[in-house]
């Protein structure tokens, strides 16, 4: 086999194991609001063990990014290509702590309904959704046109946060005896923001793999 047909076999390899990881965390977080809809207590429970999955998918990937660098010496179009799937394997694992994060918040919450706390908490549910997959889909598809509206539409995710905090601020004014929950429900919509800005993340990965910039500054 030549090196070349190395080189092109290990990262088919690579991109597969990371579309798989990409798959896996969407998977998890869908699963965990499904549970929320069905008030299936135990299947968050289970949720809180996908940690390690998680992250030995990581470790794995950052593994084959760094024999492809170190071994078969790149040049500068698939140099960029295993820079940006190293970066967005730390998006995507910080994704998949964030839905850790807000299943522990859930169990917290005692399976209340979101919209106990805000009417937007569940359209920032969904909105962070949409985002994360269409950034995951734009990346393993290489479709630059899709990574700049990911990056345009973390605005609306933005802007639920920012619905979710004034609702809360007004169910305390009203109910102070309610104060842990709202913390609660606070930070549950602080992790679905960075989810949102991990996806902006992964947008502006797939933007450098094809053309060596980042945020307009030429890197590779």
């Amino acid at each position: 086999m030549s090196p070349r047909t190395r080189f092109e076999s290990e990262l088919t390899e690579l991109r597969e194991d990371l579309k798989q990881m990409c798959f896996h965390v969407e998977a998890v977080y869908d699963r965990l609001f499904a549970a929320v809809d069905r008030k299936a207590e135990e299947e968050v429970r289970e949720i809180l063990t996908q940690d390690n999955t998680t992250r030995d998918m990581e470790k794995r990937i950052e593994a084959e990014c760094l024999t492809l660098i170190t071994r078969q010496h790149p040049l500068a179009g698939d140099l960029r290509v295993v820079s940006a799937s190293l970066k967005v394997v730390t998006d995507i694992q910080r994704v998949g702590v964030h839905v850790t994060d807000m299943a522990e918040l859930i169990l917290r919450l005692r399976m209340q309904e979101l919209s106990c706390f805000s009417d937007n908490l569940l359209p920032m549910v969904k909105a962070a959704q949409r985002l994360l997959h269409s950034a995951i889909e734009a990346f393993l598809h290489r479709n630059t046109e899709a990574a700049k509206a990911v990056i345009a539409g973390d605005d609306e995710v933005d802007d639920l946060f920012n619905c979710v905090k004034d609702d809360l601020v007004k169910q305390l004014k009203s109910d102070a005896a309610g104060v842990d929950d709202c913390i609660d429900a606070l930070m549950l919509a602080k992790y679905l923001e960075k989810i949102g800005d991990h996806a902006v993340n992964v947008g502006e990965w797939e933007l450098f793999q094809e053309t060596g910039n980042i945020e307009k500054v030429r890197i590779l």
